[in-house]
């Protein structure tokens, strides 16, 4: 399998933790968004809609969309699952995962700030400020969704750690105060991160950091 991925993308971010524990592995593509990469004619044959991460499977069919990957993964490698096996419990994971990729994400994204400096003329703490409030709406729901240690759900990583870590990662970047204002979502990421699925999949030890 090939990833195609930029270091700092929050749904690449995701896709890596996914990987990881699942433990595949996949060859590192590069697809540098600051150079519009993800723009190229290449690109958008393997992904029209021109967005990372992708996975391009080892018969050549390529795969777009982080949770539309991660549930491909979880059905087909299904130890360990990402989701529980009770209904109901996988409806509150699946809550937790929704609000981040459907209520904070989408505000927060590099798009997003890119066309508020363009068509509004924001600068850093305008968009501070953007950020801070979908953040802090999203990350208020979960504070009291997570009622168990030490992760999301209890004493298992699910789906829901797995999209909670690269937000708090985005978050921490541009100094929210998490730890003052939602520290049970802290500590999960704090618990996380001692992981090393977790671990290897942080911005930072991409081949692409700079």
């Amino acid at each position: 399998m090939k990833l195609y991925s930029y270091w700092r993308s929050s749904a690449a971010y995701r896709l890596r933790i996914a990987l990881n524990l699942k433990g595949l592995e996949a060859d590192y593509c590069a697809v540098n968004l600051l150079e519009s990469d993800h723009k190229s004619e290449d690109y958008l044959a393997r992904n029209p809609a021109g967005l990372v991460p992708a996975l391009e499977l080892d018969d050549g069919q390529c795969l777009n969309q982080s949770l539309a990957i991660i549930q491909w993964l979880d059905a087909e490698h299904p130890h360990p699952p990402l989701l529980p096996a009770n209904n109901l419990a996988r409806a509150r994971v699946l809550s937790m995962a929704y609000t981040v990729a459907c209520e904070i994400h989408p505000l927060n994204n590099m798009s997003i700030l890119n066309y508020l400096k363009v068509e509004y003329d924001a600068d850093q703490a305008r968009l501070n400020h953007w950020m801070h409030t979908w953040l802090d709406r999203g990350f208020t729901t979960l504070e009291t969704e997570i009622s168990a240690a030490p992760y999301c759900y209890g004493d298992a990583v699910t789906l829901a750690d797995v999209l909670l870590v690269p937000m708090v990662y985005n978050a921490l970047r541009f100094d929210y105060p998490l730890a003052e204002k939602q520290p049970r979502v802290l500590s999960v990421w704090q618990a996380c991160n001692e992981l090393e699925p977790f671990i290897a999949a942080q911005p930072e030890k991409q081949p692409d950091a700079v």
